[in-house]
């Protein structure tokens, strides 16, 4: 089970550094009058991170709401 542990992160590890390599080239996103460029790989970080912010609190939340009586 060690094993295929690790086969898969590698797994992950390469496909995460293939996208980031062939996403090099820069593009710009506007929100709300906030203007970012960068490489698109640096957006999809930024985005993972705050999907796995709100998806964690949105877990939290609904765990709390399960419990409280």
């Amino acid at each position: 089970m060690r094993w295929l542990n690790t086969a898969v992160i590698i797994v992950l590890v390469a496909g995460i550094l293939i996208f980031a390599f062939q996403n090099l080239q820069s593009v710009t996103v506007s929100f709300l009058g906030l203007r970012i460029t960068a490489p698109m790989a640096v957006h999809a970080l930024i985005i993972y991170l705050v999907g796995m912010a709100t998806g964690g609190s949105l877990w939290a939340l609904m765990r709390w709401a399960v419990r409280k009586p």
